[in-house]
């Protein structure tokens, strides 16, 4: 699947893609951006919901993807959403990419999980930060890839961001363990591009 522009985020959208179960009829995708996943998500659930707490990105999504009839774009904090719209229980798939780090784990773990319904499937690709010497040695080859793939992909950038960056608090082995002990039976791993992998299936 081509991408109009690279970057490690949008590296891992494949992934995500391939973890959404067959036949999903309601996904939501957190902190949607400018709606690249969204749009991609759409190609396989019945109906999407993109969410990002900034309007500007909300803006940006719905001039990018406002022509897809299975996509609703709205401005909502999954953390702080008194006007409900981002119903709990409802979806079959939320995903969160570079989403999670913003706010505290435990916290915003379980709001995610709250909105699944049962037996959907959460899947968050996030950031964490280097304290160990091995988590310094596989980010170090993480940027030789890194280097290589933005040869590969040429010189295409994608929107600025919307919500500011920030740096990630918990370190890779901090967040996994947290992960399994809030996401009992979670599956988690490091990827090599600065990012790691949940995923959790919710009881049905």
């Amino acid at each position: 699947m081509s991408v109009p522009y690279w970057n490690h985020n949008v590296h891992y959208q494949r992934l995500v893609l391939q973890l959404m179960p067959a036949g999903c009829q309601r996904a939501l995708d957190l902190g949607c951006g400018d709606g690249l996943l969204a749009s991609k998500l759409a190609t396989r659930a019945a109906h999407v919901t993109a969410a990002d707490r900034a309007p500007e990105a909300v803006a940006m999504a719905c001039e990018r993807h406002g022509g897809l009839d299975n996509v609703e774009f709205v401005t909502a904090d999954y953390l702080d959403d008194p006007r409900g719209l981002l119903p709990e229980g409802k979806y079959d798939f939320v995903s969160a990419v570079a989403v999670i780090h913003h706010a505290d784990f435990t916290e915003a773990a379980g709001a995610l999980t709250r909105l699944l319904a049962p037996g959907g499937r959460l899947v968050v690709v996030g950031l964490a930060r280097n304290r160990s010497p091995l988590d310094w040695i596989i980010s170090g080859a993480g940027q030789v890839a890194s280097r290589a793939l933005r040869l590969r992909h040429g010189p295409k950038t994608g929107p600025g961001r919307a919500v500011p960056a920030m740096d990630p608090v918990l370190s890779w082995g901090e967040t996994g363990r947290l992960a399994r002990r809030v996401l009992p039976g979670c599956r988690f791993r490091r990827l090599l591009l600065r990012r790691y992998l949940l995923v959790w299936d919710k009881p049905a």
